[in-house]
């Protein structure tokens, strides 16, 4: 599982939302950088911090309907609830104290807890463990973690007996009718979520808004997007993916949304070099060693912020070729792109390309 990592494109007219963005970005005004949008326009915004990255919301509401203004307050109250649960630096959340729980010790767990780990459970038995909440020692061991120790390659021994004991399957869930219960571990697994809450958080806001009535809105947290509708010229929401770049990035591509989760896995600013060898922060939790392959970032669509922030990760730990022979099967919406000697190839899958040609001039 990938480790989240820092990078934003600066474009006039982006979203601008923090150190711990994504590789995707958002055209506010349909497919050129350049439009300036009308201030009389009804669109209402709102933006700020949570989970350590930056999050905004942009929404369109029906002609002549007025936002409550306690909405921002309702959108920043229930992020929060959201990080006091999964947040693996407040000792009191949720997920630290599971972790800190007993083995074989039933946890009682809320609605949010059981429904990211049967979810991340499901991506974990589909990737064949390339996806994987338990590997946050990995992480951490590589020098790619909280403690930023990198340059310094970890016994073979010491990978191989950390290995083993991050059996994310060894969990036996048990969810009620109304979603909350109880997991117990056989194991002593510390689960991590950051590579599947941000996306999370973002399905929740939307569930939020679109709770209120309201059918046209973007939501983005850290990189990871939920949109419905159309944006505030009445265009589907333009979502423009980085092109690779060690430094800020132009637009590789932009695609054309109306519904549904985006978010990208990057893999080409992260990483340390010893001896002549790149090591990169995409870490295998199936063999405990970094990636090796060319995919240099991928971008998943799919019914919730969620599902594309965890595939996006497991895609990327997979590679170009069974990544996409992956998300084929799987029939989701992927777009690769892949290093080669000469520059970068694009790659995608037959259920991304409505929404690459939408986004051309004289698509949808």
């Amino acid at each position: 599982m990938a480790n989240k990592t820092d990078g934003f494109t600066a474009t006039e007219k982006t979203i601008k939302t923090g150190l711990r963005a994504s590789f995707l970005f958002v055209l506010l005004c349909g497919v050129l950088p350049s439009c300036a949008p009308d201030p009389d326009e009804r669109a209402w915004s709102h933006q700020g911090r949570v989970m350590g990255t930056g999050f905004y919301i942009e929404l369109v509401p029906p002609e002549g309907h007025h936002v409550a203004a306690e909405l921002g307050g309702v959108v920043d109250a229930e992020l929060e609830r959201i990080n006091a649960l999964m947040s693996t630096y407040l000792p009191d959340s949720e997920i630290s104290r599971f972790n800190r729980a007993a083995v074989h010790s039933p946890f009682t767990v809320s609605e949010d807890f059981c429904y990211l780990t049967r979810l991340s459970r499901d991506i974990h038995a589909s990737t064949e463990g390339a996806f994987n909440p338990a590997v946050g020692p990995l992480v951490e061991l590589w020098g790619f973690g909280a403690a930023h120790d990198e340059g310094q390659i970890p016994a073979a021994e010491e990978i191989s007996g950390l290995v083993k004991t991050l059996d994310f399957a060894a969990l036996d869930i048990q969810c009620t009718s109304d979603g909350a219960g109880e997991i117990s571990k056989h194991a002593a697994l510390a689960l991590d979520f950051s590579a599947i809450a941000k996306g999370y958080a973002a399905d929740r806001i939307a569930a939020l808004l679109a709770g209120r009535g309201y059918r046209n809105y973007l939501v983005e947290i850290g990189g990871e997007l939920v949109v419905a509708g159309v944006n505030r010229t009445g265009l589907p929401w333009r979502i423009a993916v980085e092109k690779p770049a060690l430094m800020q990035g132009g637009i590789q591509r932009i695609l054309a949304v109306t519904g549904g989760g985006v978010a990208t896995s990057g893999d080409y600013r992260n990483y340390f070099e010893q001896d002549g060898v790149r090591y990169s922060h995409t870490i295998d939790p199936r063999s405990g060693w970094p990636v090796r392959h060319n995919l240099a970032s991928v971008t998943v669509i799919a019914d919730s912020a969620a599902k594309a922030d965890a595939l996006a990760t497991a895609i990327m730990v997979l590679g170009a070729e069974q990544g996409q022979a992956y998300a084929e099967r799987q029939k989701l919406a992927a777009y690769f792109l892949v290093q080669q000697d000469t520059g970068f190839e694009e790659k995608y899958t037959s259920a991304m390309e409505p929404y690459l040609a939408a986004s051309q001039p004289g698509g949808q």
